[in-house]
């Protein structure tokens, strides 16, 4: 079952990989084409993903990989929403994780990247529109497009394999001056309240451990993720896109005290 929700993004999709800095600043921004082909009556798709100069539009990179059923490789929900990155955070390597939603005929993806010290290195967002189509990008998200009640649901997929949980959820999120207050629940039993310094796009969470940093970002996205990782601390990765102004979704992979990743949850939450 999970090998057909992949189906949902074969296609032709064209945009661009925009590379940000850990405060969310602009780097660059490369204009990219990416195909999904489906072979063998669907049982195999190819991937070729290609990237142009800004400049001359010449090809400067081209990828190409296949993906056979069963073997996905990576978490997928029934809507298509996905992510895949490291299943284990250690100081010799790089670690990160990359997070994709798709919504008619637009596909959002963003990719958070960790140094080996576990500091935040930097962050790509990644906008899609299926071609030939003229499906309009989000506006840029701010905290206003935020704030106010949402409910919802979360749908938990677990590393171990263990069978799928669900749960509602609330948020609440109300500002006050300079400072952000939220109010978040799942289910019955986990409750969670936290305040954020409002800067500009960025939302600092510095009384949580470790210190935690939400990035607004453009067609309706956002970053949020531990401004350091390491191991003695549970701590979670997240990206959220505002595909309507009453309507969002959420990808959050949870990693447990020894850096090891355990479930992928995806909410579904509505203002109202």
């Amino acid at each position: 079952m999970t090998w057909q929700y992949l189906m949902r993004h074969l296609g032709h999709w064209r945009g661009s990989f925009t590379r940000l800095s850990p405060q969310g600043e602009i780097e660059s921004d490369i204009p990219s084409l990416l195909t999904l082909d489906g072979l063998n009556g669907n049982q195999t798709v190819r991937l070729v993903l290609q990237h142009f100069d800004p400049d001359t539009e010449a090809i400067a990179y081209t990828k190409a990989q296949e993906l056979s059923a069963p073997n996905l490789g990576f978490p997928i929900f029934e809507n298509g929403a996905f992510s895949q990155g490291s299943i284990q955070w250690n100081s010799v390597a790089d670690f990160g994780a990359e997070f994709g939603f798709i919504h008619g005929d637009r596909r959002l993806r963003l990719v958070q990247l960790f140094q080996p010290d576990g500091s935040f290195s930097r962050l790509t967002l990644i906008r899609e529109y299926r071609t030939g189509t003229q499906a309009p990008e989000r506006p840029p998200l701010t905290l206003d497009a935020l704030l106010g009640d949402w409910r919802g649901e979360a749908t938990t997929l677990y590393s171990n394999g263990r069978s799928p949980d669900t749960a509602s959820t609330q948020l609440r999120l109300n500002r006050q001056g300079d400072i952000l207050n939220l109010d978040l629940s799942y289910g019955s039993d986990f409750k969670f309240t936290s305040t954020a310094k409002i800067v500009g796009n960025v939302l600092q969470f510095g009384q949580d451990q470790p210190p935690i940093q939400v990035l607004l970002l453009p067609d309706g996205a956002s970053c949020t993720c531990p401004l350091r990782v390491h191991t003695g601390h549970p701590f979670f990765l997240e990206t959220g896109w505002l595909i309507e102004p009453n309507l969002r979704q959420r990808l959050i992979r949870n990693y447990d005290d020894k850096g090891g990743w355990i479930s992928l949850t995806l909410v579904t939450e509505r203002r109202g």
